[in-house]
């Protein structure tokens, strides 16, 4: 057999599957990643790196294909890296990110818990409610307009994507378009100059659209022009927003926000009640699997009418509308005050008057409802893919809620903190896992727990 150094030629079974997709095959005992193979193939591979306890590898020929391989269907792939799952089927791709969750669970998280359900999607492409694409100069094909390469900050420019919807797709095409005739230069990251950063829309059910222009300046020129330009090319356009970020940075918004024209806000349905979405509110991307995800954690919650709810990373308050329908109480806690506002004004216009929103980071939140005397008998947790804090767990844990219902959007700090929960007197009860991301290495799981009586 070959050594394993870089550039060496090996033939591999792959074996399964890394958290991001790529296959895992072995060799002298050592893991080896290679991006494009299916679980079950026989490849011939060529090492790209080899470290100490893993290697990386290029899949050079697929020898014995699995019959769940697939010719990509979208021909920004694999270059772009928006979707790493076209390569094979979606049932197999289903099992790929139960498999995730399931490994996650067992070696990060210690537990003795599966995932023996992952709710697949009726529909699995056009599904995504918000685009954000960014924006770049190539001073030889001219501004590009569309989604980062795998792990760079290279634009790849896409005129049409299989998971945004095609009104965000008109938006960008006609900004590139705006920017090519009134030669707007598109922002450099280095250097910190040129104009346009990214392109942001929302969409609803309604195929009404909330268009964003997210530049470096708070004017721009021939801002008439492109207002015109979107509004005729997406004609149920309500409101086409600038938003100013003049920073130096990798966050895509910044804090200055001012109208071109209609209005600042998309309304949207969801589990049968409204709600009004600025650009920076927190709303699931795929409107028809968070039904089935919202459905589960209330499910899990076991309301009755008597519960106090406490809703920690509560966005515009989608969970904490759903859970009110059942609990006396809902106090929901989110960081950003537009979504608060939002979240206010969703509860208002949906009839709710059994509902509170703070505007704090969830550790200060949860701390402020300790120090008022707030005993919820459930708490809700929807963090960022980052997960809970040690001091969000350990005060979680000091409310001593009768259930915990966590929704996580990754696998991995999500066994993390199920650890956390269950040395401190909580029992893992039960997980599912939705498709909220097809064709993505992404996946979400609603996990319930429940603490255990001293």
């Amino acid at each position: 057999m070959p050594k394993l150094e870089k550039n060496s030629i090996h033939t591999v079974i792959i074996e399964g599957y890394s958290s991001t997709g790529q296959g895992i095959a072995r060799l002298d005992g050592m893991a080896v990643f290679v991006r494009g193979a299916l679980r079950g193939e026989r490849c011939q591979i060529s090492l790209l790196k080899v470290g100490k306890t893993c290697a990386w590898a290029r899949l050079l020929n697929v020898l014995a294909p699995s019959p769940a391989r697939m010719d990509p269907d979208c021909p920004y792939s694999p270059a772009c890296g928006g979707c790493s799952m076209r390569h094979m089927s979606y049932e197999e791709e289903l099992e790929c990110k139960r498999q995730r969750i399931n490994d996650a669970l067992k070696h990060i998280g210690g537990l003795d818990l599966s995932v023996h359900t992952i709710h697949g999607a009726t529909q699995t492409e056009r599904y995504r409610n918000k685009a954000a694409f960014p924006v770049s100069q190539d001073y030889k094909t001219g501004v590009k307009v569309g989604f980062y390469r795998e792990r760079s900050h290279d634009v790849i420019d896409v005129s049409s994507c299989l998971l945004q919807s095609d009104i965000a797709d008109k938006a960008g095409r006609v900004v590139r378009k705006w920017m090519h005739r009134y030669t707007v230069p598109a922002y450099e990251e280095r250097s910190g100059t040129g104009l346009i950063r990214h392109v942001f829309v929302r969409t609803n059910r309604r195929r009404q659209s909330l268009i964003c222009i997210v530049a470096n300046a708070r004017h721009l020129p021939f801002e008439r022009e492109l207002t015109r330009a979107l509004v005729t090319a997406c004609p149920k356009a309500v409101g086409v927003i600038l938003n100013s970020n003049t920073r130096k940075t990798n966050v895509i918004l910044g804090e200055t926000y001012r109208v071109l024209w209609g209005r600042d806000f998309l309304e949207d349905r969801l589990c049968g009640l409204t709600f009004r979405l600025s650009i920076p509110s927190f709303f699931q991307v795929n409107r028809d699997q968070a039904e089935v995800l919202y459905n589960y954690a209330l499910d899990f919650a076991n309301l009755t009418g008597t519960e106090t709810v406490v809703d920690l990373y509560c966005g515009t308050g989608t969970i904490s509308l759903v859970m009110a329908k059942k609990a006396k109480r809902v106090i929901g806690a989110e960081i950003v005050p537009q979504a608060i506002a939002d979240a206010r004004e969703n509860a208002l216009r949906n009839g709710f008057s059994n509902t509170e929103f703070l505007c704090a980071d969830a550790r200060i939140a949860a701390e402020t409802l300790v120090h008022r005397g707030i005993h919820p008998d459930v708490i809700c947790v929807d963090p960022p893919r980052k997960g809970l804090s040690n001091q969000v767990i350990d005060t979680v844990c000091y409310m001593a809620p009768k259930r915990v219902v966590y929704v996580s959007c990754d696998p991995a700090t999500l066994a993390r903190d199920l650890k956390r929960f269950s040395n401190q007197g909580f029992r893992i009860e039960k997980a599912v896992a939705i498709d909220l991301f097809c064709r993505t290495a992404h996946v979400e799981t609603v996990v319930l727990m429940s603490r255990v009586k001293n």
